[in-house]
C-alpha cells in the first residue's frame, strides 16, 4: 500500500485542476503545468485531486505514489512557486545576469555564460564581505532543480578548502589536509 499515493492532494483558492484524458493540467496565479499520466486513475472530488490505481501490478504500485508527488509539486508551485539558492565560495567566484544571461567567473581562463530558460527567474546578490548567491525562482519545480544542478556542475564544491558553488544552507564532507 503506498502511504503517500492514498494521501489527497489539496487544491488551494486560484488553482484549478483539469483531467483530460492521460493529461493533468494545473492553472494557477504563478503559471500553468501539465502532466501525462499512465496506470492510475485521477479524479478531482470536493476540493482535493485523488490518485487511486486499479489494480495490484507492480508497475502500478510503483507509480501510484509517484504521480501524486507530481500532482502535489505543480499544485505547489502554481501556488506558491520554488526557489533554489546558491552560493559561490572562493576568492574571486563572481556571478552577474542581464535579463536571462548569466555570467559566471569561476576561475577559468573565460567567464561561463549560460542563457536560462525563460520560465525561470535569476537574480544575483553580491554584497561587500560575503559570497555572492544566486537565487532562482520558478513554478515548476523540476526545471529549477535542474538549472540549479546545472550551475553547480560548473565547479563543484572541493572537500578540503569547500571551493565552488553549494546550495545555501548545504553541509559539506570536510577532509583533513595533509600533515607534516
Amino acid at each position: 500500500m503506498s502511504r503517500i499515493g492514498n494521501n489527497p492532494v489539496a487544491i488551494p483558492e486560484g488553482v484549478t485542476v483539469d483531467v483530460n484524458d492521460n493529461v493533468v493540467t494545473v492553472k494557477g496565479k504563478l503559471g500553468e503545468l501539465s502532466q501525462e499520466f499512465s496506470t492510475v486513475t485521477v479524479k478531482v472530488e470536493d476540493g482535493n485531486l485523488l490518485v487511486a490505481r486499479s489494480a495490484e501490478t507492480k508497475e502500478q504500485k510503483a507509480k501510484h505514489g509517484l504521480y501524486r508527488s507530481l500532482f502535489n509539486n505543480m499544485v505547489e508551485g502554481v501556488s506558491k512557486g520554488y526557489t533554489k539558492e546558491l552560493e559561490l565560495v572562493g576568492v574571486g567566484f563572481r556571478a552577474n545576469n542581464q535579463g536571462q544571461k548569466l555570467d559566471l567567473a569561476l576561475g577559468f581562463s573565460h567567464n561561463i555564460v549560460l542563457n536560462i530558460a525563460p520560465e525561470v527567474k535569476i537574480e544575483t546578490i553580491s554584497e561587500k564581505g560575503k559570497n555572492p548567491i544566486i537565487k532562482l525562482t520558478s513554478h515548476d519545480k523540476q526545471l529549477v532543480g535542474q538549472v540549479a544542478a546545472k550551475i553547480r556542475s560548473f565547479r563543484k564544491p572541493e572537500p578540503y578548502k569547500g571551493k565552488g558553488i553549494k546550495f545555501v544552507g548545504e553541509q559539506l564532507r570536510r577532509k583533513a589536509g595533509k600533515t607534516a
